[in-house]
């Protein structure tokens, strides 16, 4: 193709680049082109799988930028497409391997002379949908937090509820059987935070980041409870409120729109369920410190957090390119502790912990299920948020199951009373949770 023009010299770089890609990795999908050629990304391809590249400009952004912020802005304004199946099936087989073949030698020149025809081709992707401020949090204000929160919760209640269960419980579901769907699973979760928590006919509930008011109303119901609820959307405020009033519960189930820090007086039984990724890994001290002086001597609580590995390079997870790009596009301010770390700050704030359950594999099939619900009404979705928000969506619960699927992301739910110079507040076993 040497006396080829340039983009027959592009087409020919970027098919050759495809079957590097396939003797390498042997993959169980197909590449299209931007001319409509199809070819194999594996040496027999069975299943429909494939992903399609727009024009030589979206290989071109990605040589000159190579991020995972660029692949998702590529995703977002259809540069990058794909179609038979989701994108959990598609790293599913990327992770097949254990460890990505590596690229040495003659080979590193070969890649090069591929690429290199794509070095000036042009698509440049405006930045899109991204957080307007200062994504990191790292100096965040009080007021920030709700800006941080508005931007992810306040999308639209329409469009949760399409991959959401109908109680629209948004955290990590639990699976008594693998088989269950998440309708069973969140059920199930709720009842399990209520029995972790020892709840009685009484007992006056907190629950910090209440969501749309799933935990509350059941355990109103089921255990009797007198609850409240704070949250920092406003989403999630009118729809909790008026999932309480519908159940008849007005009157034993609250919801505030409030900051943490700004919450008094004392609760038996304090939740915090995925609310402590979002108050920023400086702030966690006097979060505990708070969370403490607001449980009753005999209280009980229960933190249920994503956390990632103990980094042997602190520094180097809080630059890491897929946190940043989550920051950026999903979750603006939000920081991830790891689970020694959670335990030491409970301890020093004066908490004596009792137990920690690591639930990763409930939060990967929790976002795969999520992923295919949300992609099985594409068409639903885009009429709410748009097409480029649909599929930032898509490509960020793919991403979360895979993450938490190969133990880059992990979750625990932390149990914890006030002090230990009492006898804590629960039975000698953990029997009554599986009665």
């Amino acid at each position: 193709m040497a006396g080829g023009t340039g983009q027959d010299r592009q087409l020919e770089a970027a098919r050759a680049l495809v079957r590097d890609v396939a003797d390498r990795f042997d993959l169980n999908a197909w590449a299209r082109l931007w001319d409509g050629s199809r070819l194999p990304l594996g040496k027999a391809p069975t299943s429909n799988f494939e992903i399609s590249i727009s024009d030589p400009g979206v290989i071109g952004t990605l040589v000159r930028s190579p991020r995972l912020d660029t692949i998702i802005r590529q995703y977002i304004e259809k540069g990058i497409d794909f179609s038979g199946g989701t994108l959990v099936d598609f790293g599913r087989d990327l992770q097949k391997n254990d460890k990505a073949p590596k690229v040495k030698g003659r080979d590193i020149a070969k890649v090069g002379r591929n690429l290199l025809p794509f070095v000036f081709a042009k698509k440049d992707a405006r930045d899109a949908h991204g957080f307007g401020g200062d994504e990191s949090g790292v100096n965040r204000k009080i007021a920030d937090n709700k800006d941080y929160i508005q931007f992810h919760y306040d999308l639209s209640n329409d469009f949760y509820a399409l991959f959401l269960d109908p109680e629209m419980v948004y955290s990590c579901a639990y699976y008594t059987d693998w088989s269950n769907g998440v309708e069973q699973a969140q059920r199930d979760k709720l009842e399990m935070i209520c029995r972790k928590l020892r709840l009685k006919p009484g007992d006056r509930m907190l629950d910090i980041g209440a969501g749309w008011g799933g935990l509350l109303c059941h355990a109103a119901q089921a255990y009797g409870v007198t609850a409240h609820g704070i949250t920092l959307s406003e989403e999630q405020l009118s729809f909790a409120r008026e999932k309480a009033k519908k159940l008849g519960l007005a009157d034993r189930v609250t919801f505030e729109l409030a900051d943490y820090q700004n919450i008094s007086g004392t609760y038996d039984k304090i939740a915090s369920i995925g609310m402590y990724e979002h108050i920023g890994l400086k702030n966690i001290p006097g979060y505990m410190s708070k969370v403490r002086s607001l449980l009753s001597e005999d209280g009980l609580f229960l933190n249920h957090a994503i956390s990632h590995r103990a980094p042997k390079n602190a520094k180097k997870w809080l630059t890491r390119p897929e946190k940043k790009a989550i920051a950026k596009y999903i979750f603006p301010g939000g920081e991830l502790d790891d689970i020694g770390h959670t335990v030491n700050a409970m301890e020093r704030a004066g908490f004596e912990v009792h137990d920690v359950e690591a639930w990763r594999m409930h939060y990967a099939r929790t976002c795969q299920l999520w992923c295919e619900r949300l992609t099985a009404r594409k068409d639903e979705a885009i009429g709410f948020v748009g097409e480029e928000k649909y599929r930032i969506w898509v490509a960020y619960l793919a991403g979360v199951s895979l993450a938490f699927s190969r133990g880059s992301l992990r979750l625990y739910q932390t149990l914890a009373s006030k002090t230990a110079k009492r006898p804590p507040p629960l039975p000698p076993t953990r029997a009554d949770l599986y009665r």
